[in-house]
């Protein structure tokens, strides 16, 4: 864990009574938050709004993370921004010595019901990971530029927002043969 950084906490103080409340707002930037065609902007910041809460052998983080995003609509291609705000409610539990022990006196359950929380090492609390995990999980898959996107067109690519194309409709070939008898070319009916 780093002792340093934007999103690093010390948490000696919190942790002394349980039940102890600090506020704590932080913000930097996190390399490498893209999915699929989507991506927080290099050198744009993340900011975490959190209110930290001790409770015996560890501290529980509630509030927010929030991010800008951009991307390019999954149906015309033209660039998309937006901003991700995702509730978090994540536990931070001491690992290793100075652990408090659970029900079976194990003071380190590397598995269990508490496997999905953060490691709070030291007096040390880095928000980093959480705020990583909730803006990638928040982040839109297929972003479109608007609900009404009506796209490209699949034949000469133009973009059905600015208007129709010249296009002739597709000929479903599974009707070809109906179509030909109703327009007169298929000679009658046999």
């Amino acid at each position: 864990m780093p002792q340093s950084g934007p999103f690093v906490i010390p948490a000696a103080a919190l942790r002394k009574v349980s039940g102890t409340t600090r506020r704590v707002r932080a913000s930097g930037r996190i390399d490498d938050l893209a999915l699929l065609g989507v991506a927080v902007p290099a050198g744009a910041d993340v900011a975490v709004d959190v209110t930290l809460s001790s409770y015996p052998g560890g501290v529980m983080a509630v509030g927010s993370v929030s991010a800008p995003w951009e991307g390019e609509c999954r149906r015309c291609g033209e660039p998309v921004l937006g901003v991700v705000e995702v509730p978090v409610h994540e536990r931070y539990l001491v690992r290793g010595p100075g652990a408090v022990p659970d029900r079976t006196g194990a003071p380190d359950r590397p598995d269990g019901p508490d496997e999905d929380a953060y490691p709070l090492e030291g007096d040390l609390l880095d928000l980093e990971p959480l705020a990583r995990d909730a803006v990638l999980l928040e982040l839109p898959l297929a972003p479109v530029c608007r609900p009404g996107c009506r796209g490209l067109c699949p034949q000469c690519g133009a973009d059905l927002n600015s208007g129709p194309c010249a296009c002739a409709e597709p000929v479903d070939p599974r009707w070809a043969a109906l179509d030909a008898l109703r327009d007169g070319e298929g000679g009658g009916l046999p």
